[in-house]
């Protein structure tokens, strides 16, 4: 699987679990309607069978997913919660992305 789509899926699946939790959130805690937890659910069944289109196995792709959930819950913080995120938030985002380049593309022992 190459890095790009590697990546991408990451991505996507990162922003359907957010949803996933993000409308039950707004049900809960700003009175918005119940329906929005028909799509949460959907998102969130996305996000489970995204995360199974990795090659690898299920244990290194959620841990190498977690950098790039963090990365991109900052993300949604800045662009959908009108929130900046802090260079300390940012900063921590570069370690987490880090950890998930080295978890991803680290040299594997042959079985």
């Amino acid at each position: 699987m190459t890095i790009l789509r590697t990546g991408a899926l990451f991505g996507i699946a990162a922003v359907a679990e957010i949803l996933g939790c993000y409308l039950p959130y707004l049900w809960l805690k700003q009175g918005r309607s119940a329906w929005l937890l028909l799509p949460a659910a959907l998102s969130l069944t996305a996000f489970a069978w995204l995360l199974t289109l990795h090659p690898t196995s299920a244990a290194r792709t959620y841990a190498a997913y977690g950098g790039v959930y963090i990365a991109v819950a900052l993300l949604w913080l800045w662009l959908v919660e009108k929130q900046t995120p802090t260079k300390w938030d940012l900063l921590g985002a570069a370690v987490a992305i880090s950890g998930m380049a080295i978890i991803m593309l680290g040299p594997r022992r042959s079985s």
